[in-house]
């Protein structure tokens, strides 16, 4: 693995931190533009919610997240090592109480952890095939509070997202490869 870079985190409490980032296979943190489109979807949506971080790798989305007053964060990240660094911001940040790291592949927790979040972040390696996988689980095991939102970063080529027909798309935009979207389950 690579030394870490660094990510900025672009509200809340912690704007302007800077906080350290694995590069490791597959790991692609989400660019600023596309938090900033994301968190300026959620305002008031984010405080005291409880938030589940899928695939977290950079932990861009659950610290971004935490900062901005929910009331908690579930980081899954399957790569120990990313693992780390994650520890190691959230000790930096002083955000133990908030932020929660589960160092598993995302269908072990999905297994094991009970669910009721309001808000879900999804962002795994683009050409995965996880997005498919991980909805299906999602709804079979009922993983999301009343109104809770799941917002999914995709590769904009990957075409439709494969998600049931209940879910609504509330917003979608696309920022370079990086397709943004915002579901109502």
């Amino acid at each position: 693995m690579k030394p870490p870079g660094h990510i900025r985190i672009i509200g809340g409490q912690w704007k302007s931190r800077r906080v350290r980032c694995a590069q490791a296979p597959g790991l692609r943190p989400s660019a600023d533009a596309v938090r900033e489109t994301l968190f300026n979807w959620l305002p008031h949506h984010l405080h005291l919610k409880s938030c589940l971080d899928l695939f977290a790798g950079s932990g861009a989305l659950g610290f971004e997240a935490a900062s901005r007053g929910a009331a908690q964060v579930k980081m899954v990240e399957a790569n120990s090592r990313v693992c780390e660094l994650l520890r190691w911001n959230c000790a930096m940040l002083r955000a133990e109480n908030i932020v929660e790291i589960f160092p598993l592949p995302v269908e072990k927790f999905l297994q094991r952890y009970p669910a009721g979040f309001d808000i879900i972040f999804m962002d795994p390696p683009f050409g995965s095939h996880a997005i498919a996988r991980t909805c299906e689980t999602l709804r079979q095991r009922n993983f999301f509070n009343p109104a809770a939102l799941l917002y999914i970063e995709s590769k904009h080529a990957d075409g439709r997202l494969p998600m049931p027909a209940d879910w609504h798309i509330l917003r979608q935009k696309r920022c370079g490869m990086v397709l943004s979207t915002l579901l109502q389950t």
